[in-house]
């Protein structure tokens, strides 16, 4: 009982210096907020306002038909230019494609000789370069059988892909990546605000303090765990519900108690992360290299910025030690899939016993700082 006492009161010490401080409370805030709706509502995996241009050398009821439908929200309205005029306005940087349509197109299409039209495309932002290469294919080929055979969904051959999605059905990809923001939102504001509380500690001197208080290093552990761990799941909360409920309109199909009792495990992980750190860092300088060093491979190797699938096999490995990747697996599932605890037990488990792994490691390491400075 004494020890949950200290504890109870250590936390609240925390709780009142993170919360004390205006910087640190604006920056939970525009995480949790501003950087949430940018990141999940900014471009990414879709094409959106592209400047497009239009060299018709055809000048057909064809040419005119398929350019009217490369318009907004995908592209810009298409510029006419001329055939002199793509290569200046192309290294201007002006365009990013430029579609040509040659003499006889129409006739020729009617004719079934089946004509080509040539697409230009400035690929030095190589993502929306592809995906909108797709876009204009996609466009040319239904706009020319909607002018055939009056119907823009009349498949070219006995073998037609009919697509059906699960779990998002308009394929909204704001949907994944505010479930994305959160996870790296959770990962850098839990660990960099543990690892600051330890070393706020030792700079000020208080760290001295505690020690010929009756207090123990697992006492002190805990309470900066727990107290981070209130404050950024509280920030969660209102994100969730607020931000990515509310604003970016996300519905959660799952359980939200669950979702928030498995975030809470995954922050006392990513805060155990944030006090080892802490603890092995000298410095701010030294401890903003290491949750650089941290963060980065943690935010890319989640699976939010690509499938796990697709990372080499001994990556695939490493990452099972990262408990943002447990995280985000169950998050998905629980957001978009409705799953219960009998489907999502494993990856609470892993979170569970890897936050368990590096707070041992994390507490012998805090033992050994404290005894060295004794």
């Amino acid at each position: 009982m004494r020890q949950l006492i200290n504890i109870f009161w250590l936390a609240g010490k925390e709780l009142k210096s993170v919360l004390g401080d205006p910087v640190m409370v604006i920056l939970i805030l525009w995480s949790f907020i501003i950087a949430v709706m940018l990141e999940a509502s900014g471009a990414g995996d879709t094409v959106y306002n592209a400047a497009i241009a239009i060299l018709d050398e055809d000048n057909s009821m064809l040419s005119r038909q398929i350019t009217a439908a490369l318009g907004p929200p995908w592209f810009q309205p298409p510029l006419l230019i001329a055939a002199d005029q793509v290569a200046a306005d192309m290294d201007a940087g002006q365009i990013m494609f430029v579609l040509t349509f040659p003499p006889g197109f129409e006739a020729d299409v009617i004719a079934g000789a089946k004509p080509a039209a040539q697409l230009e495309v400035d690929a030095t932002a190589v993502s929306q370069a592809q995906l909108g290469t797709d876009y204009i294919s996609n466009i040319l080929a239904s706009e020319t059988r909607a002018f055939l055979t009056g119907n823009p969904d009349t498949p070219d051959a006995a073998l037609r892909l009919e697509l059906r999605r699960a779990f998002n059905s308009n394929g909204d990809p704001v949907w994944f990546k505010s479930v994305s923001s959160l996870l790296n939102q959770l990962s850098l504001l839990t660990i960099a605000l543990t690892g600051a509380a330890m070393l706020r500690e030792r700079e000020q001197g208080t760290v001295e303090h505690l020690m010929v208080m009756p207090l123990t290093p697992l006492e002190i552990a805990l309470s900066k765990v727990l107290a981070n761990v209130v404050v950024v799941l509280a920030a969660f909360t209102l994100s969730l519900i607020v931000v990515v409920q509310g604003f970016l309109k996300v519905p959660v199909a799952g359980s939200v108690p669950l979702l928030l009792a498995g975030t809470a495990i995954y922050l006392a992980a990513a805060a155990a992360i944030g006090m080892f750190l802490g603890t092995m860092a000298r410095s701010m300088a030294q401890f903003a290299l290491l949750v650089i060093m941290v963060i980065i491979p943690m935010i890319m190797l989640s699976g939010g910025m690509g499938a796990i699938e697709s990372q080499p096999d001994i990556v695939q490995r490493l990452t099972m030690a990262l408990p943002s990747r447990h995280f985000l697996a169950f998050a998905k599932a629980v957001v978009f899939r409705g799953a219960g605890v009998e489907t999502v037990w494993v990856q609470l488990t892993l979170m569970g016993g890897l936050g368990l792994a590096f707070f041992a490691a994390s507490l012998a390491l805090f033992r050994r700082s404290m005894n060295l400075s004794g």
